[in-house]
């Protein structure tokens, strides 16, 4: 599994990439602008880390959940006069093998639960986070209707460039992984 796997680890392209960008964000951008997609950023980012720890709360109160109720059924069952040997119709009888001790919760059964639980809380969490920021960004950008036209042309030029440097590489027959510096 790759870090790319969780939303809160996701990293950038590449430094190439990343370059263009930061070149594109100080020149094609007003200081307005530039605050515009700060603040959209560290909406995601914060909507994200939330989302994660929600998340990861929220698949460890499941597992211990299902520990508990995992424990109260075994109790239970233990509990309760099994029967000890069956009759058949034919008058023998055999002997029924008692099979509580392997019902029995174990403790890799609980760290399975726990480590399962918890992944998948955080998977859930973080992406569920990354969509809820991402809106609110989306919002934070739309909300000034000049802006986000200064944002889009300067996105549209940034995304003809980077094309630009694609087809270059390509032509010079580097792969696109060298290019995106993965």
């Amino acid at each position: 599994m790759s870090s790319d796997s969780l939303a809160l680890l996701r990293k950038n392209a590449g430094q190439d990439i990343a370059a263009l960008a930061e070149e594109h964000f100080k020149h094609d951008l007003q200081e307005s602008d530039r605050d515009a997609l700060k603040s959209a950023a560290s909406k995601i980012s914060t909507h994200v880390s939330i989302g994660s720890m929600v998340g990861l709360g929220l698949g460890v109160f499941l597992a211990f959940r299902l520990r508990r109720s995992r424990m109260q059924m075994f109790n239970a069952l233990r509990a309760n006069e099994k029967p000890t040997h069956v009759k058949f119709a034919d008058g023998r009888e055999e002997a029924v093998p008692d099979i509580t001790p392997f019902l029995r919760p174990s403790t890799l059964g609980d760290v399975a639960a726990y480590t399962f639980f918890g992944f998948g809380g955080l998977f859930l969490g973080g992406e569920t986070g990354l969509l809820t920021g991402s809106a609110s960004a989306g919002r934070t950008i739309t909300r000034d209707p000049e802006s986000r036209e200064r944002i889009e042309t300067a996105f549209r030029r940034f995304r003809a460039d980077v094309l630009r440097k694609e087809a270059d590489a390509l032509d010079k027959r580097k792969g696109v992984t060298e290019l995106l510096g993965l």
